[in-house]
Formats: structure tokens, C-alpha cells, sequence
């Protein structure tokens, strides 16, 4: 591993609580791949396959069936880290380790049910990922769905024990469910308050949505108006959800979404890197292309960040 940067010194510094485990492991992500050192982070997540089905997630690259496919592709692209559910890592860890910092989703949902008030399950173990060489967890929680303090319970008793085996935590905090319209999903506001709770319940590097120009509630709106917090840019929504995330001390980094074109992808990420973003976690964009055009896409993905540390 690199000697540490300025940069990812005065990160790590805002983890002071944690031990020395948890500190490394978060230093060999940010010490891993094409952006080694610049405290930015690209991250290829592959839970899809699970979250929404083999043919939806990779039919459009049927390579991408082979669980090594994913391990390989983020290798060659120079990704922080690649995360993924129990059954892909279990396929393909040995055959790829210590080659690129691997992080294991801990809960997982499919689309065959259709619950009002989602609620992902339990899928492996912190001893999981300990027995599989991973830098850190990942958890997923739904705010705003009736079933979110089944799943904030759970992530403090998951990030509590992750401490204690060396293991940084990664919380995908997605709102959904009855408790918000389907654009307050991803409203400015409940975007911030998503990377709010994330933090609060002890996330060292949180993974929200990109938010969009909409305020989903009425109170936190006139608040809004009041202050001037400006929402009109990409740029001026993700400085809000990075100062939600205790003011920049928690990493924050952003998901692609659903595929689009390349030249979306990229502006979108201008955005976010404008806004003071940590980085990105890019799936569905990046493994359902064919590879040399992914490996561009990241790569130009990655010089943004760059540019921008």
C-alpha cells in the first residue's frame, strides 16, 4: 500500500473513534487503483443480479453473467473497490484476491414481491466477509419505508460488530417506501436527510442517489426558502448532501442509477464532482456495456474525479 497523501490523512483524521482496523482498511480503499491518494473514489457495484433479476441486470452483456467478468473489470479499470452480494464474491474471491479491495453487501431484496414498505434481508455475515479478505461491509437502508427501524437496528448491530473485526461500514441510504412520492425519492432534501440518518447510525462512507431540483416536505421546504440553500444546479444539491453528511467528514459518494448514454453519464458526474462528491459507484453503467466501452467510461469517469481532487 502507498504512503499516505495529504489528503487521505486529513480523512482518515475525521474517523478518530474507530480503531486502527477500520482505519487501514478505509485507507486501502483510498490508497487502491487509478485514484490512489486523491481521497475520490470509483466503486463497481454488482448487486443487481439479486436486487433485480439475471435478465434485466445482464442480458443486455451476457458476459456479465460470470461473476469473474465483474472482479476483472474492475481490476483492469483501476476501481477503489468492488462490492457485491455473498454468491458472487463466494464464485470468484480466491481466484482474484488481493487484487482489488472488495466490499460485501451484507442485505439484498429481489422485485418478485411488491411491498409498500420495503425491507431488505439479512444475506451473510460480518465473519463472511472477514473469511473472504474484505476491506468493509455494505448495508442498504430504506427511510421513509415503515420498516425502517427493523433495518437501523440491524445496521448498528452489523457496523458495531464490523468495528470490532477491522471493517469500515458502506450504507446505500435509499428513501422509499409509503412514506414518500415517488420524485420525493430523490428530493434534495431527503436526499440530505438520508446521508443524515446513514451517518447517525455510524456509515463511514455513505452512497445516496443523485438529488434532483424537488423539495418532498412541506416544512423542510419553507426552511429552504427561508435560508436561499440553493438547489437549482446538480453542483449546489450535492454540496447540501455532502454538508448533510457532518459537514464533509463522512465520505459521500453517488450512484449512476440506470444506463443512459455516455455523454449523460459524464455530465452527470461533472456535476457531482463540481458539488464536492467523493466519487461515484457505478454498476448497470459501467458492466452493461461491452468492456472496452466501459473501461473508457470509467476511465473518463475516473479524470473527472482527478481533475477535481
Amino acid at each position: 500500500m502507498a504512503a499516505a497523501t495529504d489528503r487521505v490523512k486529513q480523512i482518515l483524521s475525521w474517523y478518530s473513534s474507530d480503531n486502527v482496523g477500520v482505519k487501514t482498511n478505509l485507507a486501502r480503499l483510498m490508497n487502491h487503483g487509478t485514484l490512489a491518494g486523491t481521497g475520490k473514489f470509483v466503486i463497481l457495484p454488482v448487486d443487481q443480479g439479486f436486487e433485480h433479476g439475471p435478465a434485466r441486470s445482464f442480458a443486455p452483456n451476457p458476459a456479465g453473467y460470470d461473476p469473474d467478468y465483474h472482479f476483472q473489470l474492475a481490476i483492469d479499470a483501476g476501481c477503489n473497490a468492488y462490492a457485491a452480494p455473498l454468491g458472487s464474491l463466494e464464485v470468484s474471491a480466491d481466484k482474484f484476491a488481493g487484487q482489488v479491495p472488495l466490499i460485501l453487501k451484507l442485505n439484498n431484496s429481489d422485485t418478485l414481491a411488491k411491498v409498500e414498505q420495503p425491507c431488505s434481508a439479512v444475506t451473510a455475515s460480518v465473519k463472511d466477509a472477514v473469511r473472504l479478505g474484505c476491506v468493509a461491509i455494505g448495508y442498504t437502508i430504506y427511510p421513509g419505508s415503515g420498516a425502517r427501524n427493523v433495518q437501523y437496528e440491524e445496521l448498528r448491530e452489523l457496523v458495531r460488530e464490523a468495528k470490532e473485526s477491522g471493517l469500515p461500514t458502506v450504507v446505500w441510504s435509499y428513501p422509499r417506501g409509503a412514506g414518500l412520492s415517488k420524485e420525493g425519492e430523490t428530493a434534495v432534501d431527503v436526499a440530505g436527510y438520508a446521508a443524515q440518518i446513514a451517518c447517525q447510525l455510524g456509515a463511514h462512507i455513505v452512497k445516496v442517489k443523485p438529488p434532483k431540483d424537488f423539495v418532498e416536505q412541506a416544512e423542510t421546504k419553507k426552511v429552504f426558502e427561508k435560508r436561499g440553500i440553493p438547489t437549482k444546479t446538480l453542483a449546489d444539491r450535492v454540496r447540501h448532501v455532502v454538508q448533510s453528511a457532518m459537514n464533509g467528514k463522512r465520505i459521500v459518494i453517488f450512484s449512476g442509477g440506470e444506463a443512459k448514454g455516455t455523454d449523460d453519464v459524464l455530465e452527470e458526474v461533472r456535476g457531482l464532482a463540481a458539488g464536492g462528491s467523493f466519487g461515484s459507484i457505478m454498476g448497470r453503467n459501467a458492466f452493461q456495456r461491452p468492456r472496452a466501452e466501459a473501461l473508457q467510461l470509467l476511465s473518463s469517469v475516473m479524470e473527472i474525479f482527478r481533475k477535481a481532487s
